[in-house]
């Protein structure tokens, strides 16, 4: 079987105070949508764990030590055509020296018989 790959899911994890910041950016690329939806996005209350070496500029944290952070998982979807688009954007506005950004292809039920 092979796939045609056309839509992507984005998640990014972001500080509670830059959610909706986020989530404006991408809307903005007109991206978040599921047939008559648009602004479409799913926010998860996660733990995140990190520690930031010398070279760090942590936005949260100190250097060395290690850090247990409240946070948020915003899911967005988008086309594969615009994923560089919406990750550069993401990294515009996210208060993170490195934001944890995972792309994930989507399969369409059509794909399947």
């Amino acid at each position: 079987m092979i796939f045609d790959i056309k839509k992507v899911q984005i998640t990014v994890t972001v500080p509670f105070s830059h959610v909706s910041v986020v989530r404006e950016a991408v809307w903005a690329l007109g991206v978040g949508v599921i047939g008559n939806y648009s602004h479409c996005s799913i926010a998860s209350k996660v733990v995140g764990t990190f520690k930031p070496n010398n070279e760090a500029t942590p936005f949260i944290g100190k250097n060395n030590e290690l850090e247990r952070v409240e946070e948020v998982q915003v899911e967005i979807g988008c086309s594969i055509e615009d994923v560089k688009r919406v990750v550069e954007e993401i990294k515009k506005v996210h208060p993170y020296e490195q934001p944890a950004i995972n792309i994930v292809p989507l399969l369409d039920e059509k794909d399947f018989q």
